[in-house]
């Protein structure tokens, strides 16, 4: 079931708010925004007396926001006058399964997993400090962030999904292009890989024209990314030539990382700790690609984004565990209908987090 507005569910909806609201503890409170939430994919608001407690917005000190891009005016943010339909057309969510995406993590396993996990870890640590990001440890370790020159800004949010995504959508495009180069070198199919990796590249890319809408990166910080990027793709491919399962469980775990900034994003909203990501314009590029509706909240993209990451999460993870010599198919290509048992599939149906077992797949 892909998500779709109609008047009947927004009324039902905002009669289960209206009930929501009559609670004054903060933790039922929470918990009621929890229950709405598998109705709809827009937050309850926070209330005033919760969102006095939770964010002090009257003695909030200045924030230390990165000044690395400039919020976008609603000039900028129009659309041109001719506007071409994606070639790669959105797979759709069901709003369930969307709302069950998390933050998890495949166990490593080999010197392989060992080697790229850590090496990602280190670049999420450069990527914290660069865009001024705390990991925040629990709960009330949030809510002190939020109510610090350390809090998480439009800003900043913006800042770190900018610098994220115009690295994120390297892989899929060197990993489609050095696969459509060995296909035909050697003068064999590719068995469905490239397209779903440039899938991938391509979505990817959206969501950074996406951001790029609501935020434009200062000259300095243009200049970073291009050298980022250029090194970045540069070790890919030299990684993907000589080891393309280490490449892509490297993306597996970079994912993995795309779903936590994300989710915490999310939780942020829900609780109110940055009001300024409530009130943030949906660009209408997002809602012509995720077939959003109108009135669409920037929860609502952030949600949808999330899913795309624990997708391409799903995806790498699973590539990583096959024979990527010409022996195995690509399984997220074709369902074997007539084969009773789980597969995986373009959207979230039967998703697995840390990817498929070679061993359960019908290749």
């Amino acid at each position: 079931m892909i998500y779709t507005y109609t008047p009947h569910r927004h009324i039902a909806r905002n009669a289960i708010k209206l009930s929501l609201k009559s609670s004054s503890n903060i933790v039922s409170n929470i918990l009621s925004r929890s229950i709405s939430r598998s109705l709809t994919t827009t937050p309850t608001p926070t209330s005033n007396h919760q969102q006095q407690q939770l964010l002090d917005l009257n003695h909030l000190p200045p924030s230390n926001n990165t000044h690395l891009v400039r919020l976008t005016t609603l000039e900028e943010q129009r659309e041109g006058e001719f506007l071409t339909e994606s070639v790669f057309k959105h797979h759709g969510y069901d709003i369930d399964q969307m709302h069950a995406i998390k933050f998890e993590h495949r166990p490593v396993k080999s010197p392989r997993d060992f080697i790229t996990y850590n090496f990602m870890k280190y670049l999420r640590k450069s990527f914290d400090y660069f865009t001024g990001y705390i990991e925040p440890i629990d709960e009330n370790h949030r809510i002190k962030i939020a109510n610090s020159e350390n809090r998480m800004t439009l800003e900043k949010w913006l800042t770190r999904f900018v610098v994220l995504e115009s690295i994120a959508g390297i892989p899929g495009a060197v990993a489609a292009f050095l696969r459509h180069l060995h296909a035909i070198r050697l003068f064999r199919r590719d068995k469905a890989f490239i397209d779903t990796l440039l899938d991938e590249a391509f979505n990817e890319r959206m969501h950074l024209l996406t951001f790029l809408k609501m935020a434009n990166p200062t000259k300095f910080t243009r200049a970073l990314l291009w050298v980022g990027q250029g090194i970045f793709a540069n070790l890919f491919f030299l990684t993907y030539l000589f080891s393309p399962k280490t490449a892509h469980r490297f993306v597996g775990y970079l994912e993995e990382e795309a779903v936590n900034t994300y989710s915490r994003c999310l939780k942020d909203i829900e609780l109110g700790l940055c009001p300024e990501l409530e009130d943030a314009i949906v660009p209408k590029i997002a809602i012509d690609y995720w077939k959003l509706p109108e009135n669409a909240k920037f929860y609502d993209l952030i949600q949808y984004i999330r899913a795309d990451e624990a997708k391409h999460r799903e995806v790498n993870h699973t590539i990583a565990n096959l024979q990527l010599n010409g022996e195995d198919r690509n399984p997220f290509a074709l369902q074997i209908k007539s084969d009773p048992r789980p597969q995986p599939s373009n959207t979230l149906e039967n998703h697995k987090a840390q990817g498929w077992e070679r061993k359960d797949l019908i290749l």
